[in-house]
Formats: C-alpha cells, structure tokens, sequence
C-alpha cells in the first residue's frame, strides 16, 4: 500500500537502473508485518526469529528498519548483509547469492 513509484526501474543502453524513493525503509517498515501475518498465519508462525531469512538486501537502511520492525536477532540478517557489503545490490540476482551464503 502507498508504495506506487517507490521503485522504478529501466532496462537502458548501460543496463538495468533503478531510482528509489527516500522513504523506501519507512514504506517497507509501515507495511512488512501486515504482510507477514498473512502469509505466515496460516502456518502459525509468528515467531520471526523462529525461522531463516532469505531478504532482498535493498539497502542497509531497509535491513535496519525490518530487524527493527519484526524484533530480529542480528544474526537473521547475517547472510543478506554479508552479500550486500560484498557485491552491492545485484537486484533479483542477490537473492541467489544469499541463498549461497546460508548453505556455507
């Protein structure tokens, strides 16, 4: 919700660009645990420090806001900051590499 624009990426002669919206974190924050109730209330988890964690590493700042949102241990977030203070955000590509991280 409220988030139209907050994103916006081109494919273009150098490649893939994204322009970000300031409040990218606070839009994140403002929606994540609405969002992970009903995903995982059916499966009755709500304990978030419970489970692993895959995340797309937007950015340190919206890494902060979700291990503050949710109450997650900093380890949750070990493997996605490891990938993001080492290659950067490689858009959908990032997600593949933490997946890496975690089965070290």
């Amino acid at each position: 919700p409220d988030s139209e624009g907050a994103i916006d990426g081109h494919l273009r002669e150098v490649g893939l660009t994204f322009h970000l919206l300031k409040d990218v974190p606070g839009i994140v924050s403002k929606n994540i645990d609405k969002a992970l109730v009903e995903a995982f209330q059916p499966l009755n988890i709500s304990d978030y420090n419970s489970i692993f964690w895959i995340a797309h590493p937007g950015g340190p700042a919206i890494l902060d806001q979700v291990e503050q949102k949710l109450g997650l241990k900093p380890e949750k977030m070990k493997a996605t900051r490891e990938v993001l203070s080492e290659y950067g955000n490689m858009s959908s590509a990032c997600v593949l590499f933490i997946l890496d991280e975690m089965r070290r």
